[in-house]
C-alpha cells in the first residue's frame, strides 16, 4: 500500500497511509491529512488513488503545490516524488505488491471442459470388477450403486474484456483492448486519463490538463466515472468508443 511521509524541515512527523480513494489535504479540520498552518488552504490539494497508482491534484489553493519543486494542478505520482505545501512536504512512497499477489490478480481461472476427469472406470476395472465378485450377487448391487455417475462437461464461462476504438484522426479505427490494470490516454501536458480495470467494471479518471474528458456529450468531474458499453469519451481532441467484447 502507498503511503505519504509528512515532514517539516527535514523532521518526520507522521506516516500516512493511502487507505481511501481520495483522501483530502487541508488546514481544516475535516480533510483525511490535515495540516494546521495559515500558508495552507481550508482545503488545498487531494489524492486520488486507483489501485497501485495515485495521482495528485491542487483543489486551486491560494498559495499552489509543488511536486519535486515545480507548480502542479494535476501529478501522476511515481515512487519519491516530494509535494510541498508551503514548509511542509509529502513524499510518496509506492509499496509493491507482491509479485506472485499481483500474478494472482490479474489471472482469470477458465473452467475447460476437457479439463474434466471422467469419474466412470475404464473397461478394463469394469470387467475385472464383475469377475472378481461374480459370485457374490448382493456385493455386484452395492458396488453398482456406489460407482459415480458421468459428469457432464461444463461450459467455460465467457470472458468479457474491454475495449477503445478511435472514431478520428489519423488512428481512426484503430482499436485497443484494455487488458491492463491501467491504461493511460491523452497528451501529456494537455490532458490525460486513465482508465481503470476493476472487478465491477472499468472505470475513467481525470488526471492532468485544465478541461476534463467528455462523456457522452459531458465533461465529467474529478470523480472516476464507470464505463458503459458504447460510451463515448473525448480525450485531447481524439473521440473514442468503449465497449465490451468476449
Amino acid at each position: 500500500m502507498a503511503k505519504l511521509i509528512l515532514s517539516m524541515d527535514g523532521l518526520v512527523l507522521k506516516e500516512i497511509a493511502l487507505t481511501k480513494e481520495r483522501m483530502s489535504i487541508g488546514r481544516k479540520a475535516s480533510n483525511d491529512i490535515q495540516i494546521d498552518n495559515l500558508a495552507i488552504s481550508g482545503e488545498h490539494a487531494a489524492v486520488v488513488t486507483i489501485l497501485n497508482d495515485s495521482f495528485l491534484e491542487d483543489l486551486n489553493s491560494t498559495n499552489g503545490t509543488l511536486v519535486n519543486g515545480q507548480p502542479a494542478k494535476k501529478h501522476f505520482l511515481k515512487n519519491g516524488d516530494v509535494v510541498e505545501l508551503g514548509k511542509y512536504k509529502l513524499k510518496y512512497v509506492a509499496e509493491q505488491a507482491n509479485p506472485v499477489e499481483s500474478a494472482d490478480f490479474e489471472k482469470t481461472m477458465v473452467l475447460r471442459p476437457n479439463a474434466l476427469k471422467s469419474a466412470v472406470p475404464n473397461e478394463l476395472s469394469m470387467a475385472t470388477m464383475v469377475a472378481a465378485n461374480a459370485v457374490k450377487p448382493l456385493d455386484d448391487f452395492q458396488a453398482s450403486r456406489s460407482m459415480p455417475l458421468p459428469v457432464a462437461p461444463v461450459a467455460a464461462p465467457a470472458v468479457v474484456v474491454g475495449a477503445i476504438q478511435i472514431l478520428n484522426g489519423a488512428s481512426a479505427g484503430r482499436e485497443l483492448e484494455l487488458v491492463k490494470t491501467l491504461t493511460t490516454l491523452g497528451k501529456p501536458g494537455v490532458q490525460v486519463a486513465v482508465i481503470a480495470k476493476r472487478p465491477q467494471g472499468y472505470f475513467i479518471t481525470h488526471v492532468e490538463g485544465a478541461e476534463f474528458p467528455v462523456l457522452n456529450g459531458r465533461a465529467i468531474d474529478a470523480q472516476a466515472q464507470a464505463l458503459k458499453d458504447h460510451d463515448v469519451v473525448e480525450i485531447a481532441g481524439i473521440k473514442m468508443e468503449f465497449f465490451l467484447k468476449s
